[in-house]
């Protein structure tokens, strides 16, 4: 690996400008430093879900999630580098169709909440849709490598099935929406 860090402070960023790996200077609200910024938001969230107490199959699949966001953060950080693959994509699929196999079948949507760790895993859900909106916008104005956005599409919906996991887990309670008549709804 190249150098590391000696020094935490450099100051070279102290004019709104950011450097990437290439050596090139970008506005730090550039539309690329949103999506690796929102990617590693998203990376620190998870880390808040895998502080608690969970399930060791859902840590293993969250532990590795981290290192691969990691990855998709560093070819933002380094234009044409390409670091995830559509295999990443494929695994998440895999991970999410057993995951839910244990679920029963959703007929309503359910509220945020569940414990802690399924409230964190859902503030961890919204985050990853805000990763992809950020993606999606430097999709538009720059060539993206495809499977960075099939991730984190997928992985919100790993994270929405693992909040649902994490919730069980718990001996937590799915509150179902109640739809737009709120009429007689006192917490619940």
């Amino acid at each position: 690996m190249g150098h590391r860090l000696s020094r935490i402070y450099t100051r070279t960023g102290d004019d709104g400008t950011t450097g990437l790996a290439d050596g090139r200077r970008i506005a730090k609200h550039s539309p690329r430093v949103e999506a690796y910024g929102t990617v590693d938001e998203l990376n620190a969230t998870i880390g808040m879900i895998i502080a608690l107490a969970i399930p060791e199959p859902v840590r293993k699949t969250l532990v590795r999630v981290q290192h691969e966001l990691f990855n998709l953060g560093g070819e933002l950080a380094m234009p044409d580098t390409h670091l995830v693959e559509a295999t990443d994509v494929e695994r998440l699929e895999r991970e999410l169709d057993a995951f839910n196999a244990t679920l029963p079948p959703l007929k309503e949507f359910i509220l945020p909440g569940g414990g802690q760790a399924a409230a964190a895993c859902h503030l961890a859900r919204t985050v990853a849709r805000r990763a992809e909106r950020r993606l999606t916008a430097l999709a538009a104005e720059e060539t993206v490598n495809p499977a960075c956005l099939h991730y984190l599409n997928r992985l919100s919906d790993l994270l929405f099935v693992l909040c649902r996991v994490l919730t069980r887990a718990a001996s937590g309670e799915e509150i179902m929406w109640a739809s737009a008549r709120l009429e007689g709804i006192e917490g619940r």
